[in-house]
């Protein structure tokens, strides 16, 4: 029965589930490459004339996925990935990496981002705001859509023997398998949920308002403001609280020798949650700080509130590295 369905509906399945995915629906693709290869290895009569048109199934659905996100970051630019970053299961620190990897290695980073779970959900977009172009993106999609499904294929054709014990056994137990997976992958995700929504509970126990800041730089008792947003989503969105230094998360120990630790220091991001800021305000306080604040809302509540933005066109924020500390 389910060699018939494989040969009848196999690519027709394989195409939606990988096209799917690659829209970002929580759908697992590689698991139904895997099996069709497994399928062709064991029947290739059948099923296994069909594996040709399969993989160029699965590119195409993947190449129909990535536009539609690439085309999303190239007319919506950084806020494709605010989105992104609001919506992930996963820490909002996973998508800054996943924005210096891009950065780093630019849009060469597509034909591998399919292999690293959560690299290609933030570096496809990426590509279209960064203005890369679309012929240089299918390029390397392409190449990174074709080694992906290709992969998938010939794993379940290695393992074609055992994957076939484990569907004759699947099929003895009946859909009581199905349900089993699909209450594992609900519970995964609902256990991924609450996890996030407790480390926001957790970090969010101390916030300074955008109006308390505004006023202490009024008064001339201006903090340390530390933008600690990516390089790349700095060059998306080019601007920054006025007096604002670039720091790096991954060097608090820098910050922790340059300044004493009763110095006022507010930390502010981009992404909604606030969770990279409020994660290195409690490193912060637990180096020995005592006043240490991330910034409600971020740039962003900096900037619906009307106030002065500074163009980093116009006068570049300088990087916190080792050497003498800015007077402050």
């Amino acid at each position: 029965m389910l060699h018939d369905l494989v040969e009848q509906y196999g690519p027709a399945l394989v195409f939606a589930n990988v096209l799917a995915a690659s829209l970002g629906l929580p759908v697992p693709a590689m698991p139904a490459l895997v099996l069709f290869g497994a399928m062709a290895a064991t029947h290739p009569a059948t099923v296994g004339t069909q594996l040709a048109s399969v993989l160029i199934l699965a590119i195409f659905a993947t190449l129909i996925g990535d536009s539609v996100w690439y085309l999303a970051g190239r007319i919506y630019g950084g806020n494709t990935l605010k989105t992104l970053c609001k919506l992930s299961l996963s820490r909002d620190t996973c998508v800054k990496k996943t924005e210096r990897f891009f950065g780093r290695w630019g849009v060469r980073v597509l034909a591998v981002a399919k292999f690293v779970p959560g690299l290609a959900i933030v570096s496809i977009p990426m590509a279209g705001a960064m203005g890369t172009a679309y012929r240089t993106f299918l390029t390397y999609d392409g190449i990174g859509a074709a080694l992906w499904s290709g992969t998938g294929l010939i794993i379940g054709a290695i393992f074609a023997a055992q994957i076939d014990m484990l569907m004759a056994s699947a099929s003895r137990l009946g859909r009581m398998v199905l349900v089993v997976l699909a209450a594992l992958l609900l519970l995964y995700a609902v256990y991924r949920w609450i996890r996030r929504r407790q480390l926001i509970k957790k970090l969010a126990t101390a916030r300074l308002d955008v109006d308390e800041l505004d006023a202490l730089m009024a008064a001339g008792r201006s903090p340390v403001l530390f933008d600690i947003r990516s390089r790349e989503k700095r060059m998306l969105d080019p601007f920054v609280i006025p007096g604002s230094l670039f720091a790096d998360e991954r060097q608090l120990n820098e910050i922790i020798a340059k300044y004493p630790p009763d110095q006022k220091l507010v930390i502010y991001c981009s992404c909604p949650n606030e969770i990279s800021a409020a994660w290195m305000a409690k490193q912060l306080n637990e180096a020995g700080f005592s006043d240490v604040l991330p910034l409600r809302g971020g740039l962003d509540a900096w900037r619906d509130s009307g106030r002065q933005l500074e163009s980093l066109d116009e006068e570049p924020a300088p990087e916190v590295h080792a050497g003498v500390a800015p007077a402050v």
